[in-house]
């Protein structure tokens, strides 16, 4: 509880709220209090605290990008929810000079690339489809986008001359 002060303001710092900063405290305290038999004895019990926190702050963020995108759908459609995705439904929504740049990657760095940012798969999911490691999939992810990035740079570069 004595480090209640410095949780609130780091979790202040990524929300920019202060009503979610006093949540992802709370959050973080009750999930420190339940999983306090995972804490190593002689440790740095701020660091571990921080990391509990960065974790709680990093899965309601994504939580809340599940209901967002969820509540659209159900605003426009009542059913949608029972309609399962074909495709890939956000690779639709890409700019031509984006799926030209994304179809432009090695096949192994696209793949990661489409799997975790347009299908917003988990490591994992994306790993057991490509039949790799979930390192392999998280380093082909990073390569991928260093090359799309620069891709994309020089693109722009070009159009802009």
């Amino acid at each position: 509880m004595t480090l209640a002060p410095e949780l609130f303001a780091r979790a202040l710092r990524l929300s920019r709220n202060p009503t979610v900063a006093e949540d992802v405290v709370q959050d973080t305290v009750e999930r420190a209090i339940r999983f306090e038999s995972h804490f190593i004895p002689g440790t740095n019990a701020r660091a571990w605290l921080f990391q509990i926190l960065f974790s709680v702050f990093i899965t309601r963020c994504r939580r809340n990008r599940r209901e967002v995108k969820a509540l659209s759908a159900l605003a426009t459609d009542p059913c949608s929810w029972t309609i399962p995705e074909f495709g890939s439904p956000a690779m639709s929504k890409l700019t031509p000079a984006l799926t030209e740049q994304l179809e432009q990657l090695p096949e192994a760095f696209r793949k990661a690339v489409e799997l975790v940012d347009l299908q917003e798969m988990s490591y994992r999911d994306a790993a057991d489809r490509m039949g790799v490691p979930v390192g392999t999939v998280m380093s082909r992810l990073h390569r991928g986008r260093k090359l799309l990035a620069t891709a994309l740079r020089s693109s722009d570069e070009q159009l802009a001359a």
